[in-house]
C-alpha cells in the first residue's frame, strides 16, 4: 500500500468541520495531512481526533 501526504480543507461553512475532515482522513489513510483553510476551526481539534492513529500524523502550519 503507497502512503502518501493529504491536503484537507476545514473550515465552515464551505468545507468540513475537524470531525468530518478525521473521518476523510481515516478513509484513505494518508502518512501525512496538512488541514488548511481552517481560519475560523481550531486544528488542535484535528490533532486530537487523529492522536490515536500513529499511522496519520498531522502537520499544522501556521496560516498569514
Amino acid at each position: 500500500m503507497q502512503r502518501y501526504v493529504a491536503f484537507l480543507p476545514m473550515n465552515l461553512p464551505y468545507t468540513m468541520t475537524p470531525e468530518m475532515t478525521a473521518r476523510a482522513a481515516r478513509s484513505f489513510r494518508p502518512r501525512i495531512l496538512y488541514p488548511y483553510h481552517y481560519s475560523a476551526s481550531d486544528p488542535r481539534r484535528l490533532v486530537e481526533l487523529l492522536g490515536g492513529d500513529p499511522a496519520i500524523e498531522v502537520r499544522v502550519r501556521r496560516m498569514n
